[in-house]
């Protein structure tokens, strides 16, 4: 197996390096490890507005990716060690997340740590929750990856996931909260993240035999590249969502407006504005206007940017609408 060293610490770089090495790269062996600044990472199926507090996400600049696999959203931080294994597979080894989990359990017997594969793809202490198992596969490769809450903020954790109450109706995967833990609290010596990483390697080396590859300038271009047109994109991110309905409704000065909106392919499809509010002109105008523009709000006030929308609400600025509809 071939151990790749990586210093990204930005999600889409790892992101577009695992893609690289399920389509690009000749196929064989490959595991590599990496650490994130605070990062929510969502499954490939998922409605992204529903899984992450945008608010607290936009007010500390957490990084939103969307990875291969499916499965539910995780939060990454300086204290999560995440790995990452691509390699030769047959049908028996898709959705076999015993073979991938197993050794990461006996590395932390070693050190003193009795854990469990719980369920199809969680790792538990004493019955709590410090590593969630994805897979994705390709074309005879499975990409198998996975987190290891290691000293990771946990009020950090439950503030970038918690979502607000919004009232939306998707067909993507929603995630399931488990109760969670860290795997310091339960290690017989102290030991930094980077010394854990370590551990793990010289044990994978044990059973794999590992072989260190160095990437090259091709692969690092690719990687940038990935990264520019599709990981670090809105449309991947975010606009890569399930078809959703929205409803969004508040009080104003002008009145109370319920909008209900639908999304498919990041694009409004359908707009309804419902309220008790006074208009200038018809609000069908304003609902065909939003009806086709991307559901983000810079878009949207690039749309609206001609139009006054006073002429609907009563002093309500376009900042102020186009947030109304897009921030949650």
């Amino acid at each position: 197996m071939k151990y790749i060293k990586t210093n990204w610490d930005i999600p889409y770089y790892n992101m577009a390096l695992e893609e690289y090495l399920m389509t690009k790269m000749p196929i064989d062996d490959y595991v590599f490890f990496y650490i994130h600044q605070p990062s929510i990472i969502v499954g490939k199926h998922q409605n992204t507005l529903e899984e992450v507090n945008k608010e607290y996400v936009d007010d500390n600049s957490i990084y939103v990716s969307r990875r291969l696999s499916g499965g539910g959203a995780v939060y990454h931080d300086e204290g999560n060690l995440n790995f990452s294994f691509v390699m030769k597979a047959e049908n028996k080894d898709i959705n076999n997340f015993l073979k991938f989990t197993d050794p990461i359990i006996k590395a932390l017997e070693r050190i003193g740590v009795k854990s469990e594969l719980s369920g199809r793809n969680d790792i538990l202490i004493d019955g709590k929750k410090f590593s969630g198992n994805a897979q994705y596969a390709r074309k005879h490769r499975l990409l198998h990856h996975g987190t290891l809450l290691f000293d990771s903020e946990m009020s950090n954790l439950s503030k970038a996931l918690k979502v607000k109450d919004l009232k939306i109706q998707s067909k993507g995967v929603k995630s399931v909260r488990s109760r969670v833990t860290n795997i310091r609290e339960y290690m017989n010596r102290d030991i930094s993240i980077l010394e854990f990483k370590d551990h793990l390697i010289d044990y994978l080396a044990e059973v794999y035999e590992l072989d260190e590859y160095i990437l090259t300038e091709t692969d690092i271009d690719y990687v940038n590249k990935a990264v520019e047109k599709k990981f670090s994109t809105w449309e991947w991110n975010w606009g890569e969502s399930p078809s959703f309905d929205i409803q969004k409704m508040d009080k104003f000065p002008c009145g109370i407006i319920d909008a209900r909106l639908s999304v498919k392919d990041g694009h409004v499809v359908n707009c309804k504005i419902y309220g008790d509010f006074f208009v200038k002109k018809e609000i069908e105008n304003l609902e065909a206007l939003i009806t086709g523009s991307l559901y983000r709000k810079d878009a949207l006030m690039e749309t609206l940017r001609d139009t006054d929308i006073e002429d609907y609400f009563h002093g309500l600025s376009l900042n102020e609408f186009a947030e109304f509809l897009c921030e949650q």
